[in-house]
């Protein structure tokens, strides 16, 4: 959830310094199918009874789904915005992978949502020991905000990431293009 509120952040900013929605149709994305799959992996392990069912499988899964989408995001890299994407995504992946396919949840974050830990496979999991722990879900969304969650410092880079490609390319024209590509006019 926390990549929704910061395309909802890149909108209203966009619109606040003269963007327009339209311009968000122009940008050109390389290897959509592999950010697909990686996500929709993502969404049948944690959203359906899948993950618990894999069993072993899942971590691995969801280990090859992120290194996927962080594929597709490093393919991109020349659209502004996205440089910043892909740090967070390895941030994150270099966390999962050295705690074992489990992003580590700290207990105080998930404590601040009034959450237990997740029964069954999930994209963030108490993790004993955990490795890189400043890279882990060691933050929580305040418990008031729809859709409250843990989250990590890659999933802030990786939300302002966003936040700026959706700005940017709703400027574009206006002085603010994607990296390689000349500006535009508009009437």
């Amino acid at each position: 959830m926390f990549m929704l509120y910061a395309l909802v952040a890149g909108l209203v900013a966009g619109l606040a310094v003269g963007g327009r929605v339209e311009r968000l149709g122009r940008l050109t994305f390389r290897w959509v199918p592999l950010a697909a799959v990686g996500i929709l992996a993502q969404v049948l392990l944690f959203s359906t009874p899948a993950g618990a069912a894999m069993g072993g499988l899942a971590p691995i899964l969801y280990v090859a789904s992120t290194a996927a989408v962080l594929a597709f995001v490093v393919r991109n890299a020349s659209i502004v915005g996205l440089p910043l994407v892909a740090l967070g995504a390895a941030s994150n992946l270099l966390a999962i992978v050295a705690n074992g396919g489990y992003m580590p949840a700290g207990a105080d974050a998930l404590a601040a949502l009034g959450r237990a830990p997740a029964t069954g496979y999930s994209n963030s999991a108490l993790v004993a020991d955990a490795s890189l722990r400043p890279l882990t879900d060691v933050f929580a969304m305040p418990g008031g905000i729809p859709f409250a969650n843990v989250f990590s410092v890659g999933d802030v880079l990786i939300g302002v990431g966003i936040a700026v490609a959706v700005v940017a390319a709703m400027r574009r024209g206006a002085g603010v293009v994607l990296a390689g590509t000349s500006p535009e006019k508009v009437a």
